[in-house]
């Protein structure tokens, strides 16, 4: 049995003046509570056990969901007595807990793919996954470092040090985890998941695991959030915002299209966004179109520098990014050269594969792994193997006067449009969208 334990025991101070002395999972998306999209997403991914954890206002949400029969789910109840933060609650509950489960905030408004989530942490062998995503203000945000296997490495709580680039990846308050894993932990007294439980457990050796994804997850605790998540809901943003649906995309090459073209960026030093590149994102993540990065970076088979160095410069432009309130929804590069006698090089990356472009094989795993509509999307580049790769894959195309500026004449190929900047490419997509 699937079972999911929601967090509901806030009592929403900061939403007094739009929900009065109702708890906070009680609040309005749309035309139903919280609460209410929490349970219909449990049961459309075959989650039929919901425990809800209570505090504040606990009678007003018993009397809300009952027994939970009118949607065809079961519900019982775990209530507090006195605060004991979200990880106390959930060890007060554990008699009522299976042996594995999912946990979530009821002050979150959330469409995610709850299956493969699930699906993921069974076969990460971890004590407890983490779902993290990208947002639009990593730099107040609790951060997660995960390495090539997405097992966390460590944890950042804000305020970041303003001489470090980190990889936005958020904290989203979304887990799966092993009721055994939590067990060692009763009465420790550590009563925040993000803050103190899991640095706990990663402390102690236990294995946590990183899913990475973009899907929608946001907070609606302040009445700020809470009018933002509101317009993604009628706007339909949060309905499309699932793994389960497919979304469009707008590819980006990285190099001279989102970063000033300086002949292989080889330290995070010598990467600068072109101006209007944050603003063009940002765009893009209101749109509803994926921002999917799509890059060849031979730096690391000529020696270089190492994926480790590569990944302090994409750490770099995310950084650069959020302060501007914009994010990737992902970063796929291809490692490899073809052409051998580079000082340093490195030959087991030095082969013919099918992720360089023009070869489309790192589009074919991005649409993939983020359930892409290749039918609506987009590919942006400075170059004409940008534009080959786009045609290859059956792709729009736009060629940005920007970097090499098509210049570099490796391929005949002609984009469907050009436009001066990024800023301009991104525009033309939406306004040509928002007539269809």
């Amino acid at each position: 049995m699937r079972q999911l334990v929601i967090i509901a025991g806030g009592k929403g101070t900061r939403l007094r003046g739009r929900i009065g002395d109702l708890p906070k999972p009680l609040a309005h998306v749309g035309d139903i509570p919280l609460l209410e999209h929490h349970i219909l997403l449990a049961r459309a991914h075959g989650f039929s056990d919901i425990v809800l954890l209570t505090g504040y206002g606990a009678d007003r949400i018993r009397e809300f969901c009952g027994d939970g029969s009118r949607w065809n789910v079961r519900i019982r109840y775990s209530e507090e007595t006195a605060p004991l933060g979200t990880a106390g609650a959930v060890m007060q509950a554990l008699p009522l807990l299976e042996s594995r489960f999912v946990i979530a905030y009821g002050d979150t408004m959330l469409n995610v793919d709850l299956e493969r989530l699930w699906k993921a942490h069974e076969q990460s062998g971890a004590d407890a996954t983490l779902f993290v995503h990208p947002n639009d203000h990593p730099h107040d945000s609790d951060l997660i470092e995960i390495d090539d296997e997405s097992r966390i490495t460590a944890f950042h709580p804000y305020p970041h040090r303003d001489d470090r680039y980190y990889r936005n990846l958020v904290n989203a308050a979304l887990y799966v985890a092993d009721r055994d894993a939590f067990a060692r932990w009763i009465g420790s007294g550590l009563q925040d998941f993000g803050k103190h439980l899991f640095p706990a457990m990663l402390g102690a050796g236990q294995p946590l695991y990183g899913y990475v994804s973009p899907e929608y997850i946001k907070d609606a605790g302040t009445p700020e959030r809470l009018d933002r998540v509101n317009a993604d809901y009628a706007n339909g943003r949060i309905q499309s915002g699932s793994f389960a649906t497919q979304s469009p995309a707008v590819f980006l090459d990285r190099d001279g299209t989102l970063n000033r073209e300086v002949h292989r960026v080889k330290r995070p030093e010598e990467l600068d966004l072109i101006p209007g590149v944050a603003e063009a994102i940002r765009l893009l993540n209101r749109s509803g179109y994926r921002a999917v990065v799509i890059t060849n970076q031979p730096v690391v088979a000529r020696g270089d520098c190492d994926e480790r160095g590569l990944r302090e410069i994409h750490n770099k432009l995310e950084t650069l990014l959020g302060r501007e309130h914009a994010y990737l929804d992902a970063i796929y590069y291809c490692p490899h050269h073809p052409d051998n006698g580079f000082p340093g090089e490195r030959p087991e990356l030095k082969f013919d594969c099918e992720c360089r472009k023009p070869k489309t094989g790192l589009i074919e795993q991005a649409a993939r792994e983020l359930n892409l509509d290749l039918s609506r999307s987009w590919f942006i580049g400075d170059t004409s193997i940008d534009i080959r790769t786009a045609k290859t894959m059956g792709l729009r195309s736009i060629l940005v006067r920007t970097g090499h500026a098509g210049a570099d004449g490796r391929f005949p190929d002609k984009a469907d449009l050009e436009s001066g900047t990024l800023f301009e490419a991104v525009a033309a997509i939406l306004a040509g969208r928002a007539q269809t």
